[in-house]
């Protein structure tokens, strides 16, 4: 099984989310089902079918979050000599070559990727462009707009 590359912050907050969802959300869940049941006929019982509910999301995503963490290597950029190099964790200071428009980006796991905090997903086109580059070479990045070039300003462990 190939290992998923996940930054020391995404397993983290992996982690503490199964924590909440096993330590709050499920006792919660099977009180609220309890105290569903005391209220008689199940069949029409909405409030026991909605907890049911929450209990299968639950549950669920407990076992997709352990699943990934057991498939994950998790890797701390901060430990990793810098080489100006542009690798998976790393921050990556860009130049739009053609607008001159200044950009920061930090490459991370599928599911820690985040556009708006702009945290981007290795697998993305824009990662997949940068990863192997240098400081100061040009990254050709193929979009759906059409293709933008990206100067390397500055590569971070951070």
């Amino acid at each position: 099984m190939n290992k998923v590359p996940m930054t020391v912050a995404g397993e983290a907050s992996l982690r503490e989310e199964l924590t909440r969802l096993k330590t709050v959300d499920r006792p919660r869940i099977s009180q609220a089902i309890g105290t569903a049941r005391e209220h008689g006929d199940l069949k029409e019982n909405a409030e026991y079918h909605a907890a049911r509910e929450q209990q299968s999301f639950a549950e669920g995503r407990i076992i997709e979050i352990e699943s990934k963490l057991a498939g994950s290597q998790v890797i701390d950029v901060t430990k990793i000599s810098k080489t100006g190099k542009v690798i998976f964790g790393t921050t990556v200071d860009l130049i739009n070559v053609e607008t001159e428009d200044e950009v920061r980006y930090r490459i991370v796991g599928e599911d820690e990727a985040d556009i708006k905090q702009n945290l981007i997903s290795v697998g993305s086109p824009l990662a997949r462009a940068l990863i192997g580059k240098e400081e100061g070479d040009v990254a050709l990045v193929r979009a759906p707009a059409g293709d933008i070039e990206y100067e390397i300003d500055q590569v971070h462990h951070i």
